[in-house]
């Protein structure tokens, strides 16, 4: 494969930090693509410089500032592209890196790109699909210090190529997670009525804390401040709608849930998260599950395999509308099988009871 002609100067831009277990992977995906590679190296203890140098980077050094949007836009300077693929160093291009050679003499526009990421979670074969700038002409720079969004007035448009991430496993996220937390609380004191913050700032509480009440709490904030236009608005709604569960706010939970249901119909995560609610609900409080958690539970996990998988929806997850959808089901017919088996042993037992009433 030969790289994109002179006339498009396309880079590989990476930052990194002690990623010596995936570096290697992450450039040798996109290398026969690309004019040159990148690295930014954030102050590395492990082999993650000598690596990323035998691979054929150009690596570049600066110390760590707790902020992400800062070492983004050093790399892109250091990369002086005129077009930028932008990858995490446990990310891997898997497909489409073909497109890259198409950008010579193409109109300036931000690229969105697939991102699939690999979790090892209850659902572990199922990935969570992402649609996020990763094509960046010259010029664009980013903002925010923890998830950083690019900046651009040019216009943005999917493009296909498929990114590959398997860095929201456990153990990895395990080591984020409190940075990112601290990170998130430090931009907030810049920006306290910032939506996207906001949301971030739960999904952190929620997902990496389990702390499901203050995360309502910056959900409910969130919600109330988000343009209804913004492209996080859906997937905010999913999060706010089961942390509520989560928090015993059930009522409160299918009310939004039923109202962001009619406002996107065709999403299954929605569903699948209100059935995780209905579900919680129905093992919290077993003397009303059959007769009115389980029916609800079991519309909604029918309603995601209605919709079927929505891989082209950014947030959704492979599987909600389909084998996840299914088990969840087959959870279910479980439950209402042992809550009508209680039922007709409580019946049974009243029987006795009263024919020995009427014995007597």
């Amino acid at each position: 494969m030969s790289a994109p002609s002179a006339s498009a100067d396309v880079a590989l831009v990476v930052i990194a930090r002690n990623e010596s277990a995936s570096i290697a992977r992450c450039l040798l995906s996109a290398k026969p693509f690309v004019d040159r590679m990148v690295v930014l190296d954030t102050g590395s203890t492990d082999d993650t410089v000598v690596i990323a140098q035998s691979c054929g980077a150009l690596v570049s050094h600066m110390a760590w500032t707790n902020d992400f949007s800062a070492a983004r836009n050093t790399a892109l300077q250091a990369a002086n592209a005129d077009w930028n693929l932008i990858l995490d160093a446990d990310e891997w291009l898997e497909s489409g890196g073909e497109h890259l050679r198409t950008l010579s003499g193409a109109e300036p526009a931000v690229g969105v790109v697939c991102v699939k990421n690999d979790t090892d979670d209850a659902e572990a074969a199922s990935q969570l699909i992402a649609w996020i700038p990763r094509v960046l002409p010259r010029g664009v720079h980013y903002t925010g210090r923890i998830h950083e969004q690019p900046v651009s007035s040019l216009p943005a448009a999917r493009v296909p190529i498929v990114i590959r991430h398997d860095g929201y496993t456990a153990a990895k996220m395990q080591k984020k997670g409190e940075r990112n937390t601290q990170l998130l609380l430090d931009e907030l004191a810049h920006r306290p009525d910032d939506p996207y913050v906001l949301y971030q700032l739960g999904k952190e509480t929620e997902l990496h804390h389990e702390d499901y009440a203050k995360a309502v709490n910056y959900y409910a904030r969130a919600f109330s401040l988000a343009p209804p236009d913004a492209p996080y608005r859906r997937n905010l709604t999913l999060r706010y709608v089961y942390s509520l569960g989560k928090a015993d706010r059930v009522e409160e939970a299918l009310a939004q849930g039923d109202v962001a249901i009619q406002t996107w119909p065709d999403f299954p995560d929605l569903c699948f998260a209100l059935g995780l609610v209905l579900l919680d609900a129905a093992a919290k409080h077993p003397d009303e599950a059959a007769a009115r958690w389980l029916p609800l539970a079991e519309q909604v996990f029918n309603r995601c395999l209605e919709i079927g998988d929505q891989p082209e929806m950014d947030g959704s997850v492979v599987g909600r509308g389909s084998f996840l959808a299914a088990q969840q089901l087959a959870i279910v017919y479980q439950m209402q099988s042992h809550a009508l088996a209680r039922k007709s042993e409580h019946y049974l037992t009243l029987s006795k009871q009263l024919q020995d009433a009427s014995s007597q």
